[in-house]
Parts: C-alpha cells; structure tokens; sequence
C-alpha cells in the first residue's frame, strides 16, 4: 500500500478493543476513523475518549466504508469466523485477536480468502512480541542452551471466567502460540485433561502435553482457579535452562547455568554416573516495551510491506488445529490425539 496514513476501524469496544483504539491512535502513519460494537454504552464510552470517531452498532455498516484500510477485530471467539470473512470480502486487511476462530474447518475458509482476496490476515498474539519472549528466541537461535529437552509454560488466575469459551482457547492458546514460535514447529501429538467445575461444559482448567519434532516435550497448565497469577515458562537445555517470568519485578528471564554431566563409573567402565551440575545464574538486561504497541507497529509495516512473516493466518491455524485436537483429547478423557495438518479430501 502506497497511502501515507492507514485508516483503521475497531470492531468490539468492550475489555480490549479500546487498548487497540489507543495503541493504534499513538502511531503518525495510522488514524482510527471508526468504531463498531453492538453495545450502545461501549460506544458512547470510547466516543467520549475519542471525539471524532465514527461510531456504528453494525459493523456491516461500517465495512461499507471505503476509506477504511484495516479493521481490528476483537470480539467473542464464536463470532470471529464471521466477522473476519464479512472484513475480508469488504476488502479490509485484519487483525483479530486470538484465536483466529473455533474450527479449522473455519480458518481454512478464512486464510484461503485472504490469500484470494490479496488481504493481510494478522491474529493478535501479543506475547510474540513480549521482549522477553522475543529475547528467549534469540537463545534458542543461537543454541546458547543447547538440545532443547521441555519446554513447562504455567498461566493461572483467578478468573476473568469466560462464557464463550474455555480456559483452554482463552489461556492455552498463547502457550500454543508462544511454543509454535520458539521452535518454529507444530505439535505432532496432544494429550490434555481438564475439569468444568464452574460451569457445565466450559472447562476451567487443563494439564495440556504436546508432543513436538526431535522428542521435543511440551506441558502447559491453564486455570482460571488459582490463588496466583502466574505467567511463567521454563526452558529446560541440556547446557542450560530458562526461565521466562512475565510478572517478576528484576527481569522477565532468569538463566541457569545448570545441566547433567555424564561422569564415567570406574568400578565399570561401560557404565556411566548421572550427576547434576551447579553453575551460575544470570538476569540479561531486556529493555521492556508495550507488547500490544510493537504489534501494532509490526502490522502496520506489514500493511506498508503488503506481507507478514509472524502471527499471520496461517500460523493462526495452525494453533486452531491444536486446540481443536486438545478438545478431542479432552472428551476422551486424556487420550493422544496425532494432529492432521492437512486438509482433508
């Protein structure tokens, strides 16, 4: 796109749309012209913030705007799926909060669109562009802690509880996301068990395993009934490990010079002594910055490039398709599900 200044339009105004109508409003290359939500009060609330904007309680209505470039969907999941594809038919470019939508069947739909209609098809997930989580990357790259064994991702509170969905599409899907990106794989196979105390059908917390390429083990625990909220990976190596602590007053990582070492056991000397090995721990200097505001910056330059290389729709798939077999796996009370990453015929 050649225009000096991206018009761009937020559809839901609840909880997180506002934050994107401020992140985005920040930026000289971008201008948020309009508002949508089907909540009279939630439009008065950011008209009131925002004098100027034009505000519409159908964001059909809104599409029909032809000086609009983008929209910013961030709207219960279950509505996703349509409101993506009425954007994309509308010619907008998107991004949508995660996740993408319910169903692979779904983004299928939704990312085969965007390809035919040459849109940008972003999903917001703001923890790739967290800098602890971007400098965690640098790491793995660069092999500072070698064979990477498992990765252990934990993300309770207690609440917001959701209705729309489960604590494994609200919460899991950042983890999945977040794994996704650090390996630069999917998972092969899943395995998760979960609990709906609160409410029927709705699970509230789950013990999610996910099988990657070359062995590589992943756990992530999600809870919306935990004393604590916690934000926290751990990166196990076999030269070190990591840990990433969203919340931690010091600095989100905290690395450990720690691993086994083989020790020959001399009384035979086929054999071979397991022992752990001590070293230091180090805090890198990490120079923090809004996550949501370098995404915003990332898909405004990807609309100036016409291109995205993360967090994009087909990544955003990609994480459906994990939800969906952890879904499966759920049903069946834990058992293995391999996840097809085809299409089927």
């Amino acid at each position: 796109m050649s225009q000096a200044t991206f018009h761009i339009a937020v559809i839901g105004c609840g909880h997180w749309g506002p934050n994107h109508i401020r992140t985005f409003s920040a930026f000289p290359e971008a201008r948020v012209v309009a508002a949508a939500d089907v909540s009279r009060q939630n439009l008065e609330r950011v008209g009131r913030a925002y004098p100027g904007l034009a505000l519409f309680e159908d964001y059909r209505r809104m599409l029909a705007e032809t000086d609009i470039h983008a929209v910013v969907i961030s709207t219960p999941t279950n509505t996703h799926h349509a409101i993506v594809r009425d954007a994309l038919l509308a010619d907008k470019h998107v991004l949508v909060e995660k996740p993408l939508c319910r169903t692979a069947e779904e983004g299928e739909e939704l990312v085969t669109l965007a390809t035919e209609r040459n849109r940008l098809l972003m999903v917001g997930q703001v923890f790739l562009f967290n800098r602890g989580i971007l400098k965690l990357k640098e790491y793995l790259q660069f092999g500072d802690l070698g064979r990477i064994y498992t990765m252990v991702s934990t993300r309770t509170n207690l609440g917001p509880i959701r209705k729309d969905v489960n604590a494994v599409y609200d919460l899991a899907s950042h983890d999945i996301a977040i794994f996704d990106f650090l390996t630069g794989a999917t998972p092969i196979e899943v395995s998760a068990s979960g609990a709906a105390y609160l409410q029927p059908g709705i699970e509230d917390l789950a013990f999610i395993t996910l099988r990657y390429p070359n062995d590589l083990l992943a756990h992530v625990h999600v809870s919306w009934l935990n004393p604590r909220k916690v934000r926290e990976i751990t990166v196990v190596g076999d030269r070190k490990m990591l840990v990433w602590d969203d919340l931690a007053t010091i600095g989100p990582l905290c690395i450990y010079d720690k691993g086994v070492i083989r020790e020959p056991y001399y009384e035979d000397y086929g054999q071979f002594q397991l022992l752990a090995r001590e070293g230091d721990i180090s805090i890198p200097r990490i120079q923090l910055e809004e996550p949501l505001k370098a995404q915003a910056r990332y898909f405004l330059d990807g609309l100036r490039r016409g291109s995205l290389t993360v967090s994009d729709g087909k990544s955003g798939l990609a994480v459906v398709r994990t939800l969906e077999a952890i879904q499966a796996s759920l049903a069946q009370r834990g058992a293995p599900i391999v996840i097809s990453r085809t299409k089927p015929a």
